[in-house]
């Protein structure tokens, strides 16, 4: 069975929070950077099969990050979920041009969260 790696992007403590505890019974395997520009370099490293990206960032915004991440080969193709606080009007927009696989806007349920990440990346011994 193979563990799957989700990084989340996300400034506040509070949200990471949620998010730990959403996942701890879960066999996925969380890794954090509070900004974009650590998101970046994480994701970089660590290729994670998934990463939620807070749009509302430090240093570089979520949709800066995800573009970046979209140019470069070996990041391409890691499914990305764009969350955002500020669900304006052209967000969902401005994600997916960016090139967010999926987008959801705060406050959302928990078990959505879940279901959604279980939906792009199914839990243990997927196709590797």
């Amino acid at each position: 069975m193979t563990v799957k790696t989700i990084l989340y992007v996300e400034d506040n403590e509070v949200n990471r929070r949620i998010v730990q505890d959403l996942l701890r019974r879960t066999s996925y395997r969380l890794i954090e950077a509070p900004d974009g520009e650590a998101g970046l370099e994480m994701a970089r490293r660590e290729r994670p099969d998934l990463i939620l990206m807070d749009i509302q960032l430090p240093k570089i915004s979520g949709i800066e990050a995800t573009r970046t991440l979209r140019r470069e080969p070996a990041t391409a193709a890691i499914p990305i979920i764009a969350i955002t606080s500020f669900a304006l009007a052209g967000d969902e927009q401005k994600a997916k041009e960016a090139g967010a696989t999926a987008y959801l806007a705060k406050p959302y349920s928990p078990r959505d969260l879940l279901e959604m990440i279980r939906k792009l990346v199914p839990e243990g011994g997927g196709a590797a």
